[in-house]
């Protein structure tokens, strides 16, 4: 089981840097430029939580396939993609809830195993799955999906508690993975097929007759 969520993890951090990839393409960036956006959606969350709990040197310092991973990717989707639409319909959409669902995870497993509270692993999980994507919108100067209408964040926050509460009743490891993934790729998958949203706050701005 060790081996199987590795090898996810890798997985989801291909799928995590094609999205920063696309992005880069869609701004005519260089090289240089496709690469560091692909890595900061890839592994900026998970940089930005063991920067948080002391896990330092990060991650991909120790274990550099993540690296690896994040420009192999870069580069065929460089020199093999000339349509983004291609990757981005509901396989894709449904790869990329994969990813969100296990860094979530994994996140919160690894600030559990630090001693954090479960609210700071719930946190620290969400962290993981969503901040290396909030950084690639601001780089391309958007409104990051996760403060939008879109379940995004918010099937993250699920999972991390799902995972943290089974954990608290004494419930083994892999099986509150099993549970916190399945929650968070529930919701984030109904919010795809269905088109589901939370509500807008918005203001009401006075007219200048007023």
């Amino acid at each position: 089981m060790t081996h199987f969520v590795y090898y996810a993890d890798l997985f989801g951090t291909a799928v995590f840097a094609v999205s920063g990839a696309l992005a880069a393409g869609r701004l005519r960036m260089d090289p240089f430029g496709v690469s560091v956006l692909a890595a900061v959606t890839a592994i900026g969350g998970g940089t930005v939580r063991d920067t948080i709990l002391g896990a330092t040197p990060v991650f991909w310092i120790h274990d550099t396939n993540y690296i690896w991973v994040v420009l192999v990717t870069a580069l065929l989707v460089m020199t093999l993609v000339r349509c983004p639409r291609r990757l981005s319909g509901m396989w894709f959409q449904l790869a990329d809830a994969f990813g969100l669902a296990l860094f979530t995870v994994i996140g919160a497993q690894k600030a559990l195993s630090f001693g954090a509270s479960p609210l700071i692993a719930v946190m620290m999980g969400v962290m993981t799955g969503v901040v290396g994507g909030m950084i690639r919108d601001l780089l391309c100067r958007e409104v990051p999906l996760v403060l939008r209408k879109e379940i995004y964040a918010t099937a993250s926050i699920a999972g991390g508690i799902l995972y943290t509460l089974s954990i608290q009743m004494g419930m083994a490891q892999i099986p509150a993975m099993v549970i916190a993934m399945a929650g968070a790729l529930v919701i984030r998958v109904s919010a795809i097929y269905w088109h589901l949203s939370l509500p807008a706050f918005e203001l009401n701005e006075p007219s200048k007759e007023e």
